[in-house]
């Protein structure tokens, strides 16, 4: 491509893996008139969270290329046949979450596989990574954007930031509740990497489309790739210095108290899992003061099921 050339391409990504055999992910890849960074854009890594990945294709089709400077390599659905099967947070081929399998290996089940395939060919080439998410079928869910400790953290942190979502979580490398996220892989391979979240519960919502469209387009321009100035971090954003996921011991019936974006304290009950009697097994009460991130929103859980997601460590950042 010559300079001053614009070119949207749509391709088939396909894979030698045989784990991947078949397999066909829809990939954009717009180039614009100018030379800039390289962005890799995902989403649908789980494949019910509808309004992230409605976002990057509505984002795709409005992009002015002639405006953009760099290049944007978009998928928007990379677990496909998640998406297909709906099936909340895993694979249907292996059970595996995607989201816990990279940088991934050719060596492994379809999740390791399909996680390594995009980690050589999206991320590791890129300059940079924003991976969209949201709540899945059963997980009611605050918005926000979250990026790792790592040597390339200070360029991921004010990524997040130019989200402009309420909350940005730090990761750290070792004793986080996650490991093996698309970031995380990013951030070893020094490159820059948000993960942002918007929506949830299985719906398509426009609210939440809208939260990531506007984090994109201001992403992109602090980036350099759109013009115009960055907008500033919204009044209120907080930031978070860890998350604390709690579960259940025993299976039974979930009756959360309090919803997503709540602020509580420590030692406050959040809610009750019941035994199918409608008797109270077990108290759930947060271990520090926070705000709730995500919510099952299920009331079916099984032992040693997952609850929420406390933030922990809350300052203000405007």
């Amino acid at each position: 491509m010559r300079r001053g050339e614009t070119v949207i391409e749509r391709r088939l990504l396909r894979f030698e893996a045989e784990a991947l055999s078949g397999l066909e992910l829809p990939c954009v890849v717009a180039s614009g008139a100018e030379e800039g960074p390289r962005l890799a854009l995902i989403a649908g890594i789980h494949g019910c969270e509808y309004s992230s990945i409605s976002a990057v294709i509505r984002f795709l089709g409005t992009l002015d290329t002639h405006a953009l400077r760099g290049t944007v390599t978009a998928v928007p659905v990379v677990n496909l046949p998640s998406f297909r099967a709906r099936t909340p947070f895993v694979s249907p081929q292996d059970g595996k979450n995607l989201n816990r399998c990279f940088p991934g290996s050719y060596e492994g089940t379809f999740s390791d596989a399909l996680a390594r395939a995009v980690f050589d060919e999206l991320i590791a080439p890129s300059d940079v990574l924003i991976d969209l998410h949201g709540g899945d079928l059963v997980e009611a869910l605050e918005p926000f954007a979250l990026y790792d400790e790592s040597p390339v953290e200070e360029g991921a942190r004010t990524l997040a930031i130019s989200f402009g979502l309420p909350y940005v979580v730090r990761s750290p490398t070792s004793g986080g509740a996650v490991s093996g996220t698309t970031s995380s892989a990013a951030a070893a391979a020094g490159v820059p990497a948000v993960i942002a979240e918007a929506g949830g519960c299985g719906l398509l919502e426009e609210g939440a489309v809208q939260l990531h469209l506007a984090g994109l387009e201001n992403a992109l321009r602090h980036l350099g790739m759109l013009e115009g100035e960055p907008a500033p971090p919204p009044s209120g954003m907080r930031s978070v210095d860890r998350f604390v996921w709690l579960r259940c011991e025993h299976e039974g019936w979930w009756e959360p108290t309090a919803r997503a974006g709540d602020e509580v304290v420590a030692s406050q009950v959040v809610g009750v899992v019941r035994n199918l009697y409608g008797d109270v097994v077990e108290e759930i009460a947060v271990p520090e003061n926070g705000v709730l991130l995500f919510v099952t929103s299920s009331p079916a859980v099984a032992a040693n099921g997952l609850l929420l997601g406390l933030g922990a460590g809350l300052s203000d950042m405007t």
